[in-house]
């Protein structure tokens, strides 16, 4: 039998539409919604039909607004969890106005402190595409020839190649990637789409994320994969809203990958021309089918247009140019 983990996300009934249609681009589909504001409405409805009410049923009107979910405990469960924790410290960082109220993620059937053994139980090295094997440091492989090993451990932050949008990003990298290439990386996560990048011949890479965590993880991640800071240049915020940051970043990339969710390309559709070099190239991932029609509409629209695509379980990592 399959084992869950129940994450209980609590924030305030204004906020519950826009967490749970956020989720969706996350793949989750399945929510339980506790929220007293619409047991309220159930008490005050004249035309219910009801004389008794139990009194832990009427414990829910005094209920904190609380969205359940359920990932699987393996490798995809634990890469969606982080996904989720990282959306959580997003809403965190924008909630100066309380809108989204206490705004906080709980566990259930799994201690945080136990968070990196669990990793461990199911994260073992694999091979993505023709050359590339990734593997955790407590793990050795033998390379075969022309394997590229690329080192990289779970961490508070997204990415460790199992995740189907992030092994098609690098499935990607590999027939795009041949040599000294400027590789821009959005949405950087744990760094490891520029960790392949450099492996596969990148002669440079830039990571951006709006998390400061995920910045410092993936440069760590980097350099423990024996690139130089030489080869790497980092930058916390958000380019959507940040004129000063992508004056920073610069141009002339060859390679611009964004694996992150729907909503978020469909905003940066619009800026990825700026970055992009003459004969560049552009991925995009971490699309779920349902959405794949906007983000591709929004990228037309901007000049984009499509080479090939990868779909693996209704997940999609999409190859552009201009």
């Amino acid at each position: 039998m399959d084992n869950f983990i129940q994450i209980d996300i609590y924030t305030s009934s204004q906020a519950i539409d826009e967490i749970t249609g956020t989720l969706q681009d996350y793949g989750i589909t399945g929510f339980i919604i506790k929220d007293g504001a619409d047991f309220e409405d159930f008490l005050a409805d004249k035309n219910s039909n009801w004389d008794y009410v139990d009194d832990e049923l009427m414990g829910l009107k005094d209920a904190e607004p609380c969205i359940t979910v359920y990932v699987h405990q393996n490798v995809q469960g634990m890469e969606t969890l982080e996904g989720i924790k990282s959306l959580i410290e997003g809403y965190k960082s924008k909630n100066s106005d309380n809108f989204y109220g206490n705004i906080r993620l709980e566990l259930k059937n799994v201690r945080e402190e136990d968070w990196a053994n669990n990793w461990k139980q199911y994260y073992k090295p694999f091979r993505i595409g023709k050359s590339l094997v990734i593997k955790p440091s407590w793990e050795d492989v033998e390379p075969k020839r022309g394997d590229r090993i690329l080192e990289i451990d779970p961490a508070s932050t997204f990415g460790t190649g199992q995740h189907h949008t992030t092994k098609m990003v690098m499935e990607t990298l590999e027939t795009v990637v041949k040599g000294g290439e400027n590789v821009l990386d959005l949405g950087c996560g744990s760094g490891i789409l520029s960790i392949a990048s450099l492996l596969l011949g990148a002669k440079s890479v830039t990571v951006c994320d709006i998390f400061e965590n995920a910045v410092k993880t993936a440069s760590e991640n980097i350099e423990k994969n024996h690139f130089t800071k030489e080869s790497y240049r980092a930058f916390c915020g958000d380019i959507t809203s940040n004129s000063a940051l992508r004056e920073k970043i610069g141009n002339g990339f060859n390679v611009i990958c964004a694996n992150i969710v729907a909503d978020v390309i469909i905003g940066m559709s619009g800026f990825f021309g700026e970055f992009i070099a003459e004969n560049g190239v552009l991925i995009v991932s971490g699309i779920i089918d349902e959405r794949l029609g906007e983000v591709l509409d929004a990228l037309s629209d901007n000049g984009w247009k499509k080479i090939s695509a990868l779909n693996e379980e209704g997940w999609n990592c999409i190859l552009l140019s201009r």
